[in-house]
């Protein structure tokens, strides 16, 4: 078999590979790239409530007050005063802010986003341990498919014609942005 069968055989088959685990990656990072857009991860259910408010003026006792009347069971993972008239209940499932003079609630429920959750943890590498050696190896296979990419065809079309040019333009773009962004930024 000559060098360039190989290099297509090559090139065909890690791209096959690739595909499933590009997909996510590609999905995955226009998501967190808008991250100041939206959360990627998450979607924000808010509801409202009113409760008695609350009349206590110990911290410990405004808490155990709002926890009682909001009918919580669990203890907060965190409580937060931003002012002297809002109190904020950190739980596992859900923020509470209460207005302490009005008793009105604003609830905050985080809702995994179905599909794109999963997706970006990988892509954030989460999970760590075995995933990172997965992800280790699928950069690897991208290296691999760059460089047999640019052999793949000959001639005019390949890399000694336009593909020189493309080429080129693929490698100037990252450096491009680097200057600018290192030096006039």
């Amino acid at each position: 078999m000559n060098w360039r069968r190989l290099n297509n055989v090559l090139h065909r088959d890690i791209g096959y590979l690739a595909v499933g685990l590009t997909l996510v990656y590609g999905v995955s990072g226009v998501a967190v790239n808008h991250v100041r857009d939206w959360n990627p991860s998450y979607s924000v259910q808010k509801t409202m409530m009113t409760i008695a408010p609350i009349r206590a003026t110990d911290r410990a006792e405004i808490i155990r007050e709002a926890r009682q009347k909001l009918g919580v069971t669990q203890e907060p993972r965190n409580a937060f005063r931003p002012d002297p008239e809002t109190l904020q209940l950190f739980f596992r499932d859900g923020n509470y802010s209460i207005d302490l003079p009005t008793g009105q609630v604003i609830i905050e429920q985080p809702r995994s986003r179905p599909v794109l959750f999963e997706m970006n943890q990988m892509h954030l590498n989460t999970p760590k341990r075995l995933w990172t050696v997965i992800a280790d190896v699928y950069a690897v296979g991208l290296i691999v498919l760059a460089i047999t990419g640019m052999f793949v065809l000959k001639g005019k079309t390949g890399i000694t014609g336009r593909g020189a040019w493309l080429t080129g333009a693929g490698v100037l773009l990252p450096v491009a942005y680097w200057v600018f962004h290192l030096y006039l930024e």
